[in-house]
């Protein structure tokens, strides 16, 4: 080595210690401070000289148990890493993130080193959470906004600018569809001019979006021709599609010439423009209902959101269909009387869950000229659902990957810190634990990542002639090993008819049907595979006898993060996605899935997939 590096082994542990970016404190058993390097200054604001030989007095008093605990932990052999709170000499809480390990001497525990740095990861994540509740929040708000005002052109207005509020837009509009062509009725940040062009709607991008059957989409090319071309700058457009009724409404324009758009930003699109085909539908209905009474009776009837008429006095006096079927309460039952949830002030939105569980937005407006209240409620179940899966989806996937990781991590710190004091045996063991732990978390990845190419419309696959009594086969082989509780029958005739799809997909999905089998299966029991043409398809069922499936879960079991049960998550692991991917990739070939009872308990899994002979000109190849 050259002359740089003739100093001592103290020198260059000295050296070391002062340039680490982390503060470093070692201490004795008896916690007086041995080393206290330069980041340790700079953090906690005592110097080294100040500390050495005697307790640092960092740590707050309510911390003083936790911290003894922790330090009995590691004297013991385990490395802890935890986040926590310190003191800094000026009184300041300061947020940490600390990774302890034992000062060894030889075999003897001679005290502890402590590295410490800021938890700006932690702060990171819970920025983002913040951002996406903030986000969250304020859709709820705006939407309460929309529907407060019932007058078409204020609530289009509102609706463009809160547009640009929510996604970042540099700029916003509103088109109707009236027959072939498109106006537009609503702009934000655009030239006052260009309000209430027409366009043929057979050339501009609203048809494009109708022909892909999606409600929202981003645009980067041909924009030089179109109006919002007026936009300097313009390099995308992301549309949005409302629908009344399930038909097509109007559509939301967000116009980006300084930033480009993301998922976040699609999503929120898609749910604003959803709230505003509504909020549109209800202010022309409630104009139309002002104008022409004579009409009043079929546009109350076909309004897709429940819609209740109340007296002077606050009692019911309409009810509409679709007001009953949210509720599941007949206009008989409800006339006369209060209705059968709290409103909210005049102008704002309300919030309530009913008897029968559902969520409802509630808003109002009052009719001046007879005195009358209108009252606007929607379902927002689906919604809430959705938040709440998200939310345990997010918890959970941590909980999943957090267990093989500590096992991982608490196996190889070990074989690091004791190879030479174990046994051959032992370490393959060890070796072993760390390879199927990885394996699980490799599992796992997989799962994210086909549920993520799932849902956004991104599976792969090829559609040729295959055996499938062949994958069955091979997807069976060695089952009846796994497990000395289940007992597995496998039924494939002789001469089953090929089928057309992807051999590789349908081996993904198989597996996950039997793992499903086993998994909610505990107890043990049969598990039969079975196989069999049908018309121009071939069916296979996987049963098995376990807990089976609750009639209202057979279709939600194949949504993104759903379980039968939530308390299930923690009893049987999982992400929810498992399912979802099934049916995605059955569907990609052609085929699906779909969940039955088994009589005498426990559930079937029934796969179709297309017979050879079904094959088309109109065939999907991708």
């Amino acid at each position: 080595m050259g002359d740089e590096w003739a100093g001592s082994d103290d020198e260059i542990a000295r050296a070391a210690l002062a340039s680490s970016p982390n503060a470093i404190v070692a201490l004795d058993r008896d916690q007086s401070v041995l080393v206290w390097n330069a980041a340790a200054e700079r953090m906690f604001g005592w110097s080294a000289d100040e500390l050495l030989g005697r307790r640092a007095p960092i740590v707050p008093d309510e911390l003083g148990a936790e911290h003894n605990a922790v330090l009995e932990r590691v004297r013991t052999g385990e490395p802890v890493s935890l986040r926590t709170k310190r003191l800094h000499a000026d009184g300041r809480v300061l947020d940490l993130r600390v990774d302890i390990s034992a000062l060894r001497l030889g075999s003897a525990v001679a005290g502890y080193v402590c590295a410490y740095h800021p938890a700006r990861a932690d702060e990171m994540a819970e920025h983002r959470m913040a951002r996406r509740a903030r986000l969250v929040a304020r859709l709820t708000d705006v939407v309460g906004d929309i529907n407060s005002d019932l007058e078409l052109s204020a609530v289009l207005d509102r609706i463009s600018a809160s547009l640009t509020e929510l996604t970042g837009a540099d700029a916003g509009g509103f088109v109707l569809i009236e027959g072939e062509r498109l106006r537009l009725v609503s702009t934000y940040e655009l030239p006052e001019a260009i309000r209430g062009t027409t366009t043929d709607l057979r050339t501009s991008l609203v048809d494009k979006l109708l022909r892909t059957g999606k409600t929202v989409m981003l645009e980067s090319h041909g924009l030089d021709d179109l109006v919002w071309a007026k936009l300097k700058g313009l390099h995308t457009i992301a549309l949005g599609l409302a629908a009344v009724g399930g038909r097509p409404y109007g559509a939301l324009y967000a116009l980006f010439a300084r930033r480009n758009p993301g998922h976040l930003e699609l999503e929120l699109l898609e749910l604003l423009a959803g709230h505003a085909g509504i909020a549109v539908g209800n202010a022309v209905a409630y104009q139309e209902a002002v104008r022409q009474r004579a009409h009043e009776r079929a546009v109350f009837d076909a309004s897709a959101d429940g819609i209740a008429v109340l007296d002077q006095d606050g009692l019911v006096v309409r009810w509409n269909p679709a007001a009953a079927e949210l509720t599941a309460l007949p206009a008989e039952s409800v006339i006369g009387g209060p209705p059968p949830f709290p409103l909210p002030k005049a102008g704002e939105k309300g919030t309530f869950q009913l008897d029968n569980g559902r969520w409802l937005d509630v808003v109002s407006a009052q009719i001046e000229e007879t005195g009358e209240v209108v009252v606007d409620f929607r379902d927002v179940t689906a919604a809430k659902e959705l938040e709440e899966a998200k939310d345990l989806f997010l918890a959970t996937t941590s909980h999943e990957l957090r267990t093989p990781i500590t096992i991982v991590r608490g196996f190889a710190s070990t074989l690091d810190s004791r190879w030479d004091d174990m046994s051959d045996p032992a370490r393959r063991s060890a070796v072993h634990t760390i390879a199927e732990r990885a394996r699980s978390l490799g599992v796992l990845m997989d799962h994210l990542l086909l549920g993520a190419r799932a849902g956004a419309d991104e599976l792969k696959v090829r559609i040729e002639e295959f055996d499938l009594g062949e994958r069955i086969v091979a997807a069976t082989l060695g089952l009846p090993e796994l497990s000395d509780r289940h007992r597995v029958e496998v039924d494939v005739p002789e001469g089953l008819p090929y089928v057309l799809g992807d051999a590789l997909a349908t081996d993904i999905l198989l597996g996950q049907l039997l793992e499903n089998a086993f998994k909610y299966s505990p107890k043990g029991g049969l598990i039969s595979v079975a196989a069999w043409p049908e018309d121009d398809n071939v069916v296979v069922v996987v049963d098995d006898e376990g807990v089976g499936i609750a009639p209202p879960d057979r279709e939600r079991v194949f949504e993104r993060f759903v379980q039968v049960d939530s308390g299930d998550r923690r009893r049987f692991g999982g992400v929810g996605l498992g399912l979802y991917i099934v049916r995605s990739l059955a569907r990609a070939q052609g085929g699906d899935v779909s969940a039955h009872s088994r009589p005498g308990g426990g559930t079937r899994m029934r796969l179709v997939l297309r017979g050879s002979s079904t094959i088309g000109s109109d065939t999907p190849m991708r």
